[in-house]
């Protein structure tokens, strides 16, 4: 056991646990974005000796990692009010068992692994008191039945106060944090959906000194994107140790004989927070961040009481601008959903330019939609030719005066720039809208810029649909863009 444990943190209880354990003398790495920004400290992203991470139903934490790092933490949060209890897990994940089916069900097999060493209460607990777990028939390329006899490797363990049981499978991993090692597969793999970044970390693999198992294929997580060949090596030698052990405990047994433990190369306790720890929470938190009366009672309730709370909270901090962030986040839209984008007339009229899906959402208000195009004739201004799978990718920022589409065709070549001016732009859930100004900048393929239709905003003044002061705004706009583009 380190003096001081490395630990990862995530779940609801995050900022006062985070707290909580600096105060102590660990150390907190791979941290969230909204972590770096609440604390005055240095967040490692190398690997961790535990994690700590809050349960399904929120009534609690998992920890779980090197068996004299857990203890220390555990005991820790346990410590944080008078009606914290903390409990061994008997099926840590990692750990392996030599089991025995009990019962078939319509996804997977009941599996009792045995006794377990008095390590604690457990829900996952038999009638005679044997430890549990699930094995889902996906989990295993054999055909199972009641009374066989299988070996497991403990995935998501559950906690005792939990009706449901461990999650197993058949197949054997080493973890080293930010490297798995994964028995009987081949080569590197990286869990990204950075490809770039995932193709980098294959090729640096091949320069790390560390000797893999025969047998063992790496597999990176998505935080070791981010971490320096130090941190990598010492993740890969953690995973390559338990590998090699688990090789040795696996062949000095040979085949299988329930019920038995085999190998546990971690250890795990479950601590539970009653009303008054989780009080307690609120305090440490409340040292870091804004923090409402009973932020952690709350949250503890369901999903959207948790967003309720970060929205409340978000938009009592001091006075300032529109908080786009905090609206988004709780309603929407975000990356991956897809908004409309309503047109409005200054005569009352108002139609769909289409749908499309957010693919970049960023605090500052911004949002890039795109569209798929359908069709034919041409662009309106531009004059360049509109086709089927033609794209439009529009990008709008809260409050701003105007939003630019590029057009380009389905094998990417540019069909020019359009840019509305318009009211000032609001990013509805399932709309964004703004009414039009007529007042137009575009951008052919060849660079060169237009301004178009100030005789139709002169005619919308002229019936009265658009005040000369607004009309003035437009043109300025449009001044300014014309100058921009042009430059």
């Amino acid at each position: 056991m380190s003096e001081a444990a490395r630990v990862r943190v995530r779940g609801i209880y995050t900022t006062a646990v985070t707290r909580l354990l600096l105060d102590a003398g660990h150390e907190v790495v791979q941290a969230s974005e909204p972590i770096r920004a609440r604390f005055d400290a240095d967040f490692g992203d190398g690997h961790h000796e535990v994690t700590v991470a809050t349960t399904d139903d929120r009534q609690g934490v998992g920890v779980h990692g090197d068996a004299g790092d857990v203890a220390a933490v555990a005991d820790r949060l346990r410590d944080v009010g008078v009606d914290a209890f903390a409990w061994a897990d008997p099926a840590p994940p990692g750990a392996v068992f030599d089991a025995r089916v009990t019962e078939t069900k319509g996804s997977g097999a009941v599996c009792s692994l045995g006794g377990t060493d008095g390590r604690g209460p457990s829900s996952s607990r038999s009638s005679s008191g044997e430890a549990e777990g699930f094995l889902p028939f996906r989990e295993t390329d054999d055909r199972i039945e009641a009374g066989d006899a299988v070996r497991v490797q403990v995935r998501d363990p559950e906690p005792p106060w939990s009706d449901r049981r461990a999650s197993l499978s058949t197949d054997v991993r080493a973890d080293g944090g930010l490297a798995t090692l994964v028995r009987g597969r081949d080569g590197v793999t990286v869990d990204t959906r950075d490809d770039a970044a995932g193709r980098e970390l294959v090729g640096m693999t091949d320069f790390l000194s560390v000797a893999v198992p025969d047998g063992w294929g790496i597999e990176w997580s998505h935080a070791a994107t981010k971490a320096d060949m130090d941190a990598l090596e010492t993740a890969l030698e953690r995973a390559a140790e338990r590998a090699a052990a688990m090789d040795d405990a696996l062949a000095a047994v040979g085949g299988v004989e329930p019920l038995r433990e085999l190998a546990a190369p971690g250890a795990g306790e479950w601590v539970w927070f009653g009303r008054e720890s989780r009080f307690e929470l609120d305090e440490y938190r409340r040292q870091v961040e804004t923090t409402m009366p009973g932020h952690h009672r709350t949250k503890a309730a369901c999903e959207a009481a948790s967003a309720g709370v970060d929205f409340v909270e978000a938009m009592c901090a001091p006075a300032g601008e529109f908080r786009f962030d905090v609206v988004t986040r709780q309603f929407g839209p975000v990356e991956g959903d897809t908004v409309a984008i309503g047109h409005g007339k200054p005569d009352g009229r108002a139609f769909s330019l289409g749908r499309g899906e957010v693919v970049e959402w960023d605090t500052d208000g911004t949002l890039s939609v795109e569209r798929t195009l359908s069709g034919s004739g041409t662009y309106d201004a531009l004059g360049t030719a509109r086709e089927a799978g033609d794209t439009a990718l529009t990008k709008f920022r809260e409050g701003r005066w105007w939003y630019p589409t590029v057009y380009r065709s389905a094998d990417g070549d540019l069909k020019g720039t359009y840019v509305n001016v318009c009211t000032p732009v609001e990013c509805f859930p399932d709309e964004v809208r703004y009414v039009d100004l007529h007042v137009d900048v575009i951008k052919h393929p060849d660079g060169a810029v237009e301004r178009v239709d100030d005789d139709e905003l002169d005619e919308a003044v002229a019936a009265g649909t658009v005040s000369e002061e607004l009309a003035e705004k437009a043109r300025s706009v449009a001044s300014s863009l014309e100058n921009a583009l042009g430059s």
